[in-house]
């Protein structure tokens, strides 16, 4: 294209250099173009399209956004690129040469102002060629988004926490048939978020010094990348490269970034174990019918709840021998989580929930028996009907979903209870439930 040069460096620039003497219009032109770039809320510049595209104007308004003065940043050869955060100059530097292919690029990144902080710029540039297509000059805009980066790294940060924790319960979650029915849920995902926060906590706050770290030995870089090539004599470089080495203290970042990256994988693995208690404990990808073991299963359950139950009651297991079964292990455990946090809300203050296991004659069964407030006698006929409840909105137990649970598996729930004293509800199973072989 026709390239038309405009000099923006003085108020009444005009069209091919200045402007024509007694031209009022183009004058007039001049003064305006030059006051919308002052007031524009983008800084305008000009960079050579070549080397290190040393500035060639900036518009004023550099002064209000970045505190220097646009003639300082024009003297300046290495402006720009010492001006650049050095956590993000690297990207920048590594790409910079595609805007002669692309013919535009874009970047985002820190720029230190003149109080040492940095701001977020955004910065679009574009290539100008002459009529014979040689690359003229590099146009860029800066525009401050320091407001829009602080925004958007608190929502991030808040969002990343939520989603690991959402996730970690999720996957839990799914596997717990009908589990939007049970009321216990929310205690249970109360426990577990106690659990996984803790180690979560520590490696966020080992990710944060981490990322400084690396902030520093990228600085420890840049420094000796500029020894190597200002320094000649091996013994200056290597007095320069000590002193940065001294300056960065790297002898201690060495060892305290093995140590916080030592923590971060033991919290990490606690995070792991928890989930994977969460799959023992709902056999995640097991879906069909399968021999198991009842007390692995409850003992697996116990450990899940366990955040629940231990400040109200304590637990006493008297296991009898039991054979393994073909069931639907995780469906069953759900059973036995109902009925542990039904006996646990049960309770106030303090009491006993007893676990009792035996069989006989083809058939196991299980008791979870506990020292609450007892079912009244009206309410016994009712406590398996979906939807009942004699607690309040939200503590429900799920007693219906696993009476249907049960009944699949061909067995049967009892339940006594007397007022002030407890309940006991034992579920009876077969060893060869007639659904398996449907």
């Amino acid at each position: 294209m026709q390239f038309e040069d405009f000099d923006l460096s003085t108020p009444d620039a005009s069209r091919h250099g200045s402007a024509v003497p007694g031209d009022d219009a183009s004058a007039a032109t001049a003064v305006r173009l030059q006051y919308l770039l002052d007031n524009t809320p983008s800084i305008i510049y000009c960079t050579v399209p070549s080397g290190d595209f040393k500035m060639t104007f900036v518009s004023n308004n550099a002064l209000n956004v970045l505190g220097y003065r646009p003639e300082d940043m024009v003297a300046d050869p290495n402006f720009w690129f010492d001006h650049i955060h050095p956590d993000d100059a690297p990207g920048i530097f590594s790409s910079l040469a595609q805007i002669f292919v692309e013919g535009a690029r874009a970047y985002e990144y820190r720029f230190r102002v003149q109080d040492g902080s940095y701001l977020w710029m955004h910065d679009s540039l574009r290539l100008v060629r002459d009529e014979h297509g040689v690359p003229f000059e590099v146009i860029g805009s800066l525009t401050d988004i320091t407001e829009r980066k602080r925004m958007e790294a608190m929502l991030q940060a808040r969002g990343e926490e939520q989603q690991l924790l959402i996730s970690k319960l999720q996957e839990a979650h799914d596997q717990l048939l009908q589990a939007e029915k049970m009321a216990s849920i929310g205690q249970l995902a109360a426990g577990i978020a106690h659990e996984i926060n803790n180690p979560i906590g520590f490696v966020n706050s080992n990710m944060s010094s981490l990322q400084a770290y690396v902030g520093t030995l990228f600085g420890v870089i840049t420094q000796y990348e500029a020894a190597m090539r200002e320094e000649s004599d091996s013994a200056a470089l290597a007095a320069r490269v000590a002193q940065v080495r001294a300056q960065a203290d790297l002898a201690f970042l060495q060892d305290d970034m093995v140590d916080l990256v030592g923590e971060s994988m033991d919290g990490l693995k606690r995070v792991r174990d928890i989930v994977q208690a969460l799959k023992d404990f709902s056999h995640v990808g097991e879906t069909d019918w399968q021999v198991a073991s009842l007390h692995a299963g409850l003992d697996s359950t116990l450990n899940i709840v366990a955040n629940e139950l231990k400040y109200k009651a304590r637990i006493e297991k008297q296991y009898g021998e039991l054979p393994p079964i073909l069931c639907l292990a995780s469906q069953l455990n759900q059973v036995f989580m109902n009925l542990l946090v039904n006996a646990g809300q049960a309770i106030s203050g303090e009491g006993v929930i007893s676990i009792r296991t035996g069989h006989a004659d083809g058939w196991v069964w299980v008791e979870i028996g506990d020292t609450g407030a007892g079912i009244a006698p009206e309410h016994l006929n009712r406590i398996f009907e979906p939807f009942f409840t004699t607690k309040a909105v939200g503590s429900g137990t799920g007693l219906s979903l696993s009476y249907g649970i049960v009944n699949k598996h061909g067995g049967r729930i009892e339940v006594a209870s007397e007022v002030g004293r407890g309940t006991r509800f034992t579920v009876h199973l077969p060893l060869q439930p007639p659904a398996a072989n449907a």
